[in-house]
């Protein structure tokens, strides 16, 4: 088997002291499930890990899932995803990225396709200079006055929206660190 870099994003941990996984913790836990050069990246439940499991995207994601239910007692929304998709995920961005701070763009990972029909009663103009735009199990989100503050960035967020998927949103500093993680292998 060859060896495939990923990175696991935990969605809603360590926020206002609830959901606690401590990354101290999380860095052996996968490593337990026969992955290697395991790191971490901030306390928001950023992972990246290289196997040769053979195992994709939805296992690798169902037995991280699994493991820190087991662990933690509580089930914690993953998304796994290879290094090649993450760097795919930074060169199709719409929006001029490197022209950018970090905190105005952002990337909201999803499980699975997403279609556009879902956003289409987002009156748009209404929350200009803010937009959106689709991509490959993603949306990227620009929000010039940081997601803090956006109107936008609550709209597209709604459980009406990304019902049936999980999300889970990066602001595009840590997009771009996960890209370099994950090619340091």
């Amino acid at each position: 088997m060859t060896k495939k870099t990923y990175a696991a994003l935990l969605r809603g941990i360590n926020v206002s002291g609830h959901r606690k996984v401590p990354m101290a913790e999380l860095r052996p836990l996968i490593e337990g499930l026969g992955h290697t050069n395991v790191r971490t990246y901030l306390q928001s439940g950023n992972a990246v890990f290289t196997t040769d499991s053979g195992a994709g995207e939805d296992e690798l994601t169902t037995a991280l899932e699994d493991a820190i239910e087991e662990r933690f007692g509580f089930r914690v929304d993953c998304l796994v995803r290879g290094g090649d998709y993450l760097a795919a995920v930074a060169e199709d961005c719409p929006f001029p990225a490197a022209e950018l701070e970090g905190k105005q763009l952002h990337a909201i990972y999803y499980s699975g396709p997403v279609d556009p029909e879902r956003f289409a009663s987002i009156d748009r103009e209404a929350y200009l200079p803010e937009d959106f735009a689709l991509g490959d199990r993603v949306l990227y989100l620009y929000v010039p006055d940081g997601l803090g503050r956006s109107r936008l960035g609550d709209v597209v967020s709604r459980p009406a929206v990304v019902k049936g998927l999980v999300a889970t949103a990066r602001n595009w500093n840590t997009v771009v660190k996960l890209i370099e993680m994950t090619r340091e292998g």
